[in-house]
């Protein structure tokens, strides 16, 4: 279960505004990047607390306070991740200051709520997950290759068909043992797994 797309929702207490940013992402490069774009977009903001969670069992994860007091902001909004049961999902809270604190309560309070109403904006769907690979292989095993990537209707996501050749695919996990296997059995095949998501 993830999210569709990006969504925002909006939290306010004592003159404090907690925007939570919910987005699809499926690993920690990419969360990375996510959040620098959402730092850009708010650069007069705060904090900007986080959490994630990767993989078919939501598996891999992270939280971050920002400056916040320990434990008040990260883990309120993985716990919201893991109380929808999403996965491959980033969501920043980032908080404009409204010159009254809150304290350790209102501040988990604050994100877990920023972080809710930011799912709750938007649509949560069921996702196939994928083995994500790069297929290399020398120009006398391309027909077998090519006939294997028609037969189970594989996406080439990149390809480059240079001195030697390589494609990247995503296999769903169902097949992912069985196509693998068969392409092992060519002469300069070689896979390498890039991740599931």
């Amino acid at each position: 279960m993830t999210l569709s797309k990006r969504c925002e929702g909006l939290y306010s207490e004592k003159g404090s505004k907690f925007i939570g940013i919910a987005q699809p992402c499926s690993n920690a490069d990419e969360a990375k990047e996510l959040l620098e774009l959402v730092r850009k977009e708010h650069h007069k903001a705060g904090h900007f607390c986080y959490a994630y969670r990767f993989g078919l069992t939501g598996a891999e994860y992270r939280s971050n306070d920002d400056g916040e007091p320990s434990n008040s902001a990260g883990p309120p909004i993985l716990g919201q991740l893991q109380s929808f049961e999403l996965t491959n999902v980033l969501i920043v809270v980032l908080r404009y200051y409204g010159g009254t604190k809150l304290g350790v309560g209102g501040l988990i309070n604050a994100y877990r709520t920023g972080a809710k109403e930011a799912i709750l904006s938007g649509k949560i769907v069921e996702r196939e997950v994928f083995e994500w690979i790069m297929i290399s292989f020398e120009y006398p095993d391309m027909p077998s290759v090519m006939n294997l990537i028609k037969k189970y209707q594989l996406e080439m996501v990149e390809h480059e068909f240079e001195i030697s050749c390589r494609i990247k695919t995503n296999l769903s996990v169902n097949f992912a043992q069985e196509i693998k296997s068969e392409l092992k059995n060519l002469d300069s095949v070689e896979i390498n797994l890039i991740g599931t998501y």
